[in-house]
């Protein structure tokens, strides 16, 4: 009975390492942390784009790296907040999704690396020194979606010749995109002979609020700035454009995949794998001071014939032949 009483005993201390050694070995995993302004649904592909690109270097989340994933479903004020507690967990590097997030964790970090995905000119908003050599603890991809509004105004222009009078949808919380924005769009509509009136919504409520004004004013065509709350809204956006039957121009390819009109950009999903791709590079121990920042070059112009014959819009057969791709 002793024996077996020793036996039993020395086979429980000799287990009982094991759980802690797993627990060490998972707190050993590197941790990323993923803040971004909107929510987790909304962000699904580009999330999953992400994890594909820490994989390219060999990281599986669960397995080798864990990612510590903060939304702040459209509150930009909780983005300090939750950068702040990123730091002081330690992660090894930050990824950021959208302007807001990437100023957050500048702030709330000089050492930490950051990797950003935004829509300006990273030197010009001040995030890097310079595009080959960012100096400092940032870098990521640009998606270019300010620099091309100018062209983005000429293709709706070229599927609505006849259009004089174009709304210009802009988030105010967003000064920085917005400022980068009108820049651009005004002195492009003048030359156009367009009349810009911008209308500002930060909310969903006030998206609503917009669409009213739209129904009154009734401007010939809609131009929706790229920002992440809008990109969010999407579904909102598409349906209140379609009830309404004004043609809209949007900045990301997920807008026509749920039913609107027309888009220009870059593909966000493919800069969201190449932030993963950094991720990985740095958890290998590169330093994002010398990566240089990655101008998203994968343009596309996407076009839902479906929503077109909707509105009663004939699309020129230049534009369609310029298409990355007709949504049938």
């Amino acid at each position: 009975m002793m024996r077996r009483r020793q036996f039993i005993t020395l086979l429980g201390s000799a287990a009982a390492p094991w759980p802690l050694a797993a627990r060490a070995q998972q707190q050993a995993m590197p941790v990323v942390g993923f803040l971004n302004n909107a929510s987790a649904w909304e962000y699904a592909a580009m999330s999953a784009a992400f994890r594909q690109g820490l994989s390219e270097n060999g990281y599986v989340e669960g397995r080798n790296v864990i990612v510590d994933y903060r939304w702040a479903e459209g509150h930009y004020d909780r983005l300090p907040a939750m950068a702040g507690e990123l730091v002081r967990r330690q992660v090894a590097v930050i990824v950021t999704g959208g302007g807001l997030s990437a100023f957050a964790a500048k702030a709330a970090s000089e050492t930490v690396p950051i990797i950003f995905t935004i829509g300006g000119d990273p030197v010009q908003l001040g995030l890097v020194g310079s595009l080959n050599r960012p100096g400092g603890n940032m870098t990521g991809v640009s998606v270019l979606s300010v620099a091309l509004v100018a062209k983005r105004l000429e293709l709706l222009r070229e599927l609505l010749p006849a259009a004089t009078h174009v709304a210009a949808l802009v988030n105010p919380a967003n000064t920085t995109i917005i400022e980068s924005t009108l820049r651009d769009l005004e002195p492009a509509g003048r030359a156009m002979g367009l009349q810009i009136e911008v209308v500002r919504a930060s909310t969903s409520r006030e998206i609503d609020a917009a669409f009213a004004t739209f129904v009154r004013q009734r401007p010939d065509a809609l131009f929706v700035d790229g920002d992440p709350f809008f990109n969010a809204r999407r579904v909102q956006l598409v349906h209140l454009a379609t009830l309404n039957k004004l043609p809209a121009s949007y900045q990301s390819r997920d807008f026509p995949e749920y039913g609107g009109l027309m888009s220009y950009g870059s593909n966000l999903t493919d800069a969201y794998r190449q932030v993963g791709v950094y991720a990985g590079r740095i958890l290998k121990g590169a330093n994002p001071a010398e990566l240089p920042v990655v101008q998203a070059s994968k343009l596309e112009l996407v076009i839902n014939a479906q929503a077109a014959r909707t509105l009663g819009l004939d699309i020129p057969p230049a534009l369609l032949a310029r298409a990355d791709e007709v949504i049938e």
